[in-house]
C-alpha cells in the first residue's frame, strides 16, 4: 500500500504545481510592457533568450567557415549540427537583454546578406572549397561550436514556469537562427568566394559605410550581453565562495565579481577569440561540454528498466522507443568524438599553429595586412 500511496501523494503534487503554473501564466498572460521587457518564465520569453544567445560573433565567422567547407558542405552542417545541438538540449531537460540581443543579431545577419548581395561578386571569384582536409574539417568543427550555445542557454530552463517546454522552444529558436545565419553565409561565400579564406571576420571585406559601422557597434554590445549570460553561473558560485551570495546590494556583488571578471577581459583583450581560436574551443571543449556528456549521461542515467519505468520525461512522441533513444544517443557521442574532437581538433590545432604568428597579442586589427612599407629611393647618379 506505501507504494500506491506515495504514487497517489506524487500525482496530487504534480497537479498542483501544474495548477499553480498554469494560474502564474495567466497572470503574465496579461500584456504589459513592464512584464514584455522585464519578466522572464514563459515560453515565449525562454525563445527570445535562446535566440539571442545561440549565435553572436561566430555570425561573422560563418562565411569563413563556408570558404573551407563549400556551399553544399557549410548548408548540411549547419543544419545537421543545428538540429543535434536540439537534440542534446532535450535531453538536459532579465527579459529586455534578449530582445536587444536578439534584434542586435538579426540586423547584422541580414547587413551581411543584403551587403553581400548588393556588392556582387568580386572580380573572378572562386569557389574552390573544399580544397584541404585540414580546412574543411576545421570549418566543419566552427559550426559545431557555432550550435554548442546550450551550455550557456540551459540556465533560461531553470528560470522557466514551464521548463519542460525547454526543449520545444529551443528547437524554434535553432530554426530562426537557421534564417540569419544560412542567408548572410551563404551571401558572403557567393559574393567573395576563397578571399574569405584570410578573412575570419566577414566585416573585413565588406567597404565601410555606416550600415557597416553600426552593425560592429551592435556586435560589440551584443558581446557584452553574451558574456554576461556565459558568465552568471560563475559569478553564483564565486559569491558562494567568498560569502556574497546572499548580499542584497547590487553595487557590492557588482565590486565582488570584479575578481571574475578582469581576467577573463584581459585574457579577451590579449587573445583574439575568432577564427581559428573558435574552432580549436570548439573542437577540445565544446564537444565534450555541450554534445558528448549530455548523450552519455542520458545512457547512464536510463541505463536500467526501473530508471525507464520512473522517468519523468519520456521518450519523445516521434521516437517512442528506449532503444531508438540510446541509438541517437550513441551515434552523437561516436559522431563528435570523431569527427568533432578527433578530425576536428586535429585540423584545428593544425590551422591554428599555422596561423599563429597572424594573431598578435593586443592587436589593434585581427589579422589585417600589414601597412605597407615604403621601399627607398633608388640613388640618384
Amino acid at each position: 500500500m506505501l507504494p500506491e500511496k506515495q504514487a497517489e501523494e506524487a500525482i496530487v503534487d504534480a497537479g498542483a504545481t501544474a495548477a499553480a503554473e498554469e494560474e502564474e501564466e495567466e497572470e503574465q498572460g496579461i500584456f504589459s510592457v513592464k512584464s514584455m521587457l522585464w519578466h522572464g518564465g514563459s515560453a515565449w520569453d525562454a525563445w527570445f533568450s535562446c535566440a539571442s544567445n545561440q549565435v553572436a560573433q561566430v555570425l561573422l565567422t560563418l562565411p569563413y567557415s563556408f570558404s573551407q567547407l563549400g556551399m553544399l558542405s557549410g548548408v548540411v552542417f549547419q543544419i545537421f549540427y543545428g538540429l543535434m545541438g536540439s537534440w542534446t538540449a532535450y535531453l538536459i531537460s532579465v527579459l529586455i537583454w534578449s530582445f536587444l540581443g536578439l534584434g542586435m543579431t538579426t540586423f547584422t545577419a541580414w547587413y551581411l546578406t543584403i551587403a553581400a548581395i548588393v556588392h556582387g561578386q568580386v572580380k573572378d571569384v572562386q569557389h574552390s572549397g573544399p580544397k584541404k582536409m585540414v580546412l574543411y574539417f576545421t570549418g566543419a568543427t566552427n559550426i559545431l561550436y557555432t550550435f554548442g550555445g546550450h551550455a550557456v542557454t540551459v540556465e533560461i530552463m531553470h528560470a522557466m514556469w514551464k521548463p519542460r517546454k525547454f526543449k520545444y522552444i529551443y528547437l524554434l529558436a535553432t530554426l530562426y537562427v537557421f534564417t540569419l545565419t544560412l542567408p548572410s553565409a551563404s551571401a558572403m561565400y557567393w559574393a567573395y568566394g576563397d578571399q574569405l579564406l584570410t578573412h575570419a571576420n566577414a566585416f573585413s571585406l565588406l567597404p565601410r559605410t555606416g550600415w557597416r559601422d553600426t552593425a560592429v557597434v551592435l556586435m560589440l554590445i551584443h558581446q557584452f550581453i553574451t558574456f554576461g549570460f556565459a558568465c552568471t553561473p560563475l559569478y553564483f558560485v564565486w559569491e558562494k565562495v567568498i560569502g556574497m551570495h546572499d548580499t542584497k546590494s547590487m553595487c557590492l556583488r557588482a565590486l565582488a565579481r570584479l575578481p571574475v571578471v578582469i581576467p577573463i577581459w584581459f585574457l579577451a583583450i590579449i587573445f583574439p577569440f575568432f577564427g581559428p581560436i573558435n574552432s580549436a574551443v570548439g573542437a577540445l571543449l565544446v564537444s565534450f561540454t555541450v554534445y558528448i556528456i549530455p548523450s552519455l549521461a542520458h545512457m547512464l542515467t536510463y541505463r536500467k528498466a526501473s530508471a525507464r519505468r520512473n522517468a519523468a520525461e519520456k521518450p519523445p512522441f516521434f521516437m517512442p522507443s528506449w532503444t531508438a533513444m540510446y541509438a541517437v544517443n550513441a551515434f552523437v557521442v561516436v559522431w563528435v568524438l570523431v569527427i568533432g574532437f578527433g578530425f576536428g581538433g586535429w585540423a584545428s590545432v593544425t590551422n591554428f599553429v599555422k596561423q599563429v604568428d597572424s594573431f598578435g597579442l593586443f592587436a589593434r586589427c585581427y589579422q589585417c595586412k600589414p601597412p605597407p612599407q615604403a621601399h627607398p629611393a633608388a640613388p640618384t647618379h
